[in-house]
């Protein structure tokens, strides 16, 4: 593995990693390469990431601590806290100008959230292509690459997006990413605290998870690295973000429950043996045996799967459970099924195997240029399995 990640680094196709093995009490950490192109200081196990949509996982756990708590139900109309919800109407087809609509047929719920199956999502064609991608990007509702400081407050947000209508009828099909941006928003009302807070106070403080967070201060910036976009071409390296002066070097004006957060590997390795420990990571619980496996599962009909990937390969061997994918069917490395993680698309992997008892985390400063995902993430998990040795 160390090979094979330090080959990507010597051919500047990504400036560092850092790779995270643990199976079964055994956990094996390899840094290589920099923070950052030309000199910087050397990556190391404490390298803070921005985690992007691996930050759906997380917010799916908070928003199932306040189901346990019976503060939100699954399948309840989500409209007494979201009422920026209420009456929706959806388009006609997808290319419909935003007047061209119909009733939604029921309303959204808490289900639809986690699972992704509100009816709106980020559309997978070129940028502007269809009228309610323009008014997405004209309301600045951050449909694509993460930037913290252009989105406005979570109730303006919220103001903001209940104007559009849905893309399709709540339910009805599986759409990526703005939903976990609602899921942040209800969560936050449900809690009546704000979602860093709830997330600091109930997830990541019983966790030991302090490096997490939706940004990076000060005292911690000399570990954040810097982000990079890969020409598409080339692979040339172009500055996405930096670590002092970036969208993650302040509090975010909308904190996104869909792909705000910066991490460690250490962070999420806590995560990870907390959901493979069925809730409880020690003596620290945070959900019960039966939510982590009902979160875990896969929810999604085959009417409700996308053309996704590769010739629309991802999803005849994942599903799509609370905030993460599933793996239904083994097809190559992505592991055993049962496996549940995601990635985030500013370079990052996580991923939990229950049947191995492992946990395995990637994080590099490249983003991905295709949902496909790259080399680098896929020789990663080779390299996780082909070391099994039992």
């Amino acid at each position: 593995m160390h090979t094979i990640m330090a080959g990507y680094v010597e051919r500047g196709e990504i400036p560092g990693a850092v790779t995270l093995v643990a199976r079964r009490g055994d956990v094996h950490v390899d840094a290589v390469g920099s923070l950052a192109l030309g000199g910087a200081a050397p990556m190391a196990r404490d390298s803070i990431f921005r985690i992007s949509s691996m930050t759906k996982p997380v917010t799916a756990v908070a928003a199932m601590i306040l189901v346990e708590e019976c503060k939100l139900r699954l399948d309840e109309p989500a409209d007494d806290l979201l009422p920026e919800l209420v009456n929706r109407r959806v388009l006609v087809r997808l290319e419909s100008e935003l007047d061209d609509t119909v009733p939604a047929k029921r309303a959204i719920t808490l289900r639809d959230l986690l699972t992704s199956r509100m009816g709106f999502g980020i559309v997978m064609r070129a940028p502007g292509s269809t009228p309610i991608q323009r008014a997405t990007d004209a309301l600045a509702l951050g449909q694509g690459a993460p930037n913290p400081m252009v989105c406005p407050p979570p109730d303006e947000w919220m103001r903001r997006f209940g104007t559009l209508p849905l893309m399709h009828q709540p339910g009805e099909q599986w759409m990526y990413n703005t939903s976990l941006d609602v899921l942040g928003v209800l969560i936050a009302r449900a809690s009546g605290m704000s979602l860093p807070d709830f997330l600091s106070e109930r997830v990541f403080e019983p966790l030991g998870m302090f490096d997490t967070a939706f940004f990076v201060p000060k005292n911690k910036q000399h570990r954040f690295t810097t982000a990079y976009i890969p020409d598409p071409a080339t692979g040339t390296l172009s500055l996405f973000d930096g670590p002092t002066d970036g969208q993650w070097s302040s509090p975010p004006s909308f904190p996104a429950g869909a792909a705000g957060l910066v991490s460690t590997v250490d962070d999420l390795l806590a995560l990870g043996e907390m959901m493979l420990g069925h809730g409880a990571r020690g003596a620290m619980r945070i959900l019960s045996r039966p939510t982590v496996e009902l979160m875990t599962n896969d929810h999604l009909t085959a009417e409700q799967k996308p053309p996704w990937g590769s010739q629309g390969s991802y999803f005849a061997t994942h599903g799509w459970g609370f905030g993460m994918s599933v793996v239904t069917q083994t097809s190559d490395y992505f592991g055993t099924v049962g496996t549940f993680g995601w990635d985030g698309g500013l370079g990052t992997s996580w991923y939990c195997d229950p049947r191995e008892g492992m946990v395995r985390i990637l994080m590099t400063q490249a983003m991905w240029t295709s949902p496909a995902g790259t080399r680098v993430s896929a020789d990663f998990a080779t390299t996780v399995y082909q070391a099994v040795d039992d």
